[in-house]
C-alpha cells in the first residue's frame, strides 16, 4: 500500500510516498528557516502563506521521486494536529481535496504520535507492535513529552513540559547568547569547545508543584523557563563577549542541563520498561545522543533514535503511521477540523 503523506504542522512543508508503513520511497522537505530566522522564531502567518504557495511542488516531487503517477497512490495521509492552526489548515486542506479529487481514502495522523513512530522507521528498526509496551520520548521545538506506548493505537501520557519545551529552550537561550536562530544547531556545535560543568544551571524540575500534575507524576514533569531566566541572570552578572572563549563553557553547560533533565527523566519513566523511543527535532542533538545511549547502556535497555532525515518535522513519518493502519481514517478524518493542541494521547 503506497501513501502519500503530508506534513504542515509549523515551518516545514513536507510531502513523502511510504509504502507498507516502512519502506520510504520520497521524502521531500521544504525548510523555512531563513524566512524565520530574522524574526528569531516562526511567524504563523509567514509559515502558513509559504505552506500555501510551495506544498503543490512539493507534493509533485515526492510523486517524481517515488517514481510514481497520482493513480498509483492508494491513500492519503496528513497531519491535523497539534501545531499552528493556520499552518495545519493548509496540509489539512490539501489533503481532503486530494481525497476527494482522487476518490482515495484519507487518514487523519497525531503528529506527536507520528513522532514516536519515526523510530522504527529504520529498516533494521523492530516492529512498533512486537515491543510493547514501551516508553517514549518526543522532544521537540514545540513539544516535550514522556509517553508510555501500551500498543500501536494505546498511548499513555506520563509527563510532559509545564511551559517551554526543550527546543524552545535552546531557541531562547541561543538568543539571550546572540547566536542567531535556529539557536539548537549552533548551540550544539559551540557546546562541544566547551566545559558541561563550568556552570550549575537548574535541572527543569517542575517544583511548583508535587505529586500530581493533572494526572502526571510531577517527577516525570518538565520545567525549563527557569532555566532560561538562570541564563538571563548569569549574563547579566558575566556579560561575556560573542568571541569569547568563554560563551562555550555557558553554551556547554546550558545544554547539559537541558540534556540531563531529559536523560533523568527518561531513566525514571523505564522502571519496569526495556525499550525507549525517541523522536522530535531536539533529538538530533550530538550530546543528548551520546547521554541516552550512557543511559541505555547503564540500565540494559534497547534505545531507539530515530534516523537523523526523520527526526524534524516530515511527511514520511505521517505517511508511516498511516500505513501501518493507525491515525483516523475515512469519513471521520473528512470531518476533522485542525486540533492545534490535540495531545498525544
Amino acid at each position: 500500500m503506497k501513501i502519500l503523506g503530508i506534513e504542515t504542522s509549523c515551518d516545514e512543508t513536507a510531502a513523502a510516498v511510504v509504502e507498507d508503513g516502512r519502506k520510504v520511497l520520497s521524502n521531500v522537505v521544504y525548510s523555512q528557516v531563513e524566512l524565520h530566522g530574522p524574526y528569531g522564531g516562526v511567524v504563523p502567518e509567514i509559515a502558513c502563506r509559504c505552506h500555501v504557495e510551495v506544498l503543490p511542488g512539493v507534493i509533485d516531487e515526492a510523486l517524481r521521486d517515488a517514481d510514481l503517477a497520482w493513480d498509483d497512490v492508494d491513500a492519503l495521509a496528513v497531519t491535523y494536529g497539534p501545531g499552528l492552526a493556520s499552518s495545519l489548515v493548509v496540509g489539512l486542506s490539501a489533503a481532503k481535496g486530494l481525497a476527494l479529487r482522487l476518490d482515495k481514502p484519507l487518514c487523519a495522523v497525531n503528529h506527536l504520535q507520528a513522532h514516536v513512530y519515526s523510530a522504527f522507521m529504520t529498516p533494521d528498526a523492530p516492529d512498533m507492535a512486537s515491543v510493547c509496551p514501551f516508553a517514549a520520548l518526543v522532544v521537540s521545538g514545540g513539544h516535550t513529552c514522556l509517553v508510555r506506548v501500551n500498543a500501536p493505537n494505546d498511548f499513555q501520557l506520563l509527563g510532559q513540559t509545564i511551559d517551554d519545551a526543550a527546543g524552545e529552550a535552546f531557541d531562547k537561550g541561543a538568543t539571550l547568547l546572540g547566536l542567531g536562530y535556529p539557536g539548537g544547531p549552533v548551540m550544539d556545535r559551540m557546546a562541544k569547545e566547551g566545559r558541561r560543568d563550568a556552570i550549575r544551571f537548574p535541572r527543569g524540575r517542575a517544583r511548583k508543584q508535587r505529586g500530581q500534575i493533572d494526572g502526571m507524576d510531577s517527577d516525570l514533569c518538565f520545567s525549563f523557563s527557569g532555566l532560561k531566566t538562570s541564563l538571563m541572570v548569569h549574563l547579566k552578572n558575566h556579560p561575556p563577549g560573542v568571541d569569547d572563549p568563554g560563551v562555550s563553557d555557558v553554551v556547554a553547560s546550558y545544554q547539559e542541563a537541558i540534556v540531563d533533565a531529559l536523560v533523568k527523566r527518561c531513566e525514571r519513566v523505564l522502571e519496569g520498561l526495556d525499550v525507549l523511543a525517541v523522536g522530535g527535532g531536539v533529538s538530533l542533538n550530538s550530546r543528548l545522543r551520546e547521554a541516552l545511549r550512557d543511559m541505555a547502556a547503564r540500565r540494559g535497555v534497547s534505545l531507539l533514535l530515530a534516523e537523523p532525515k526523520y527526526c524534524g518535522d516530515n511527511a514520511a513519518m505521517i505517511a508511516g503511521v498511516a500505513g501501518m493502519g493507525l491515525g483516523v481514517w475515512g469519513e471521520e478524518a473528512m470531518l476533522l477540523d485542525a486540533e492545534p493542541n490535540v495531545p498525544v494521547a
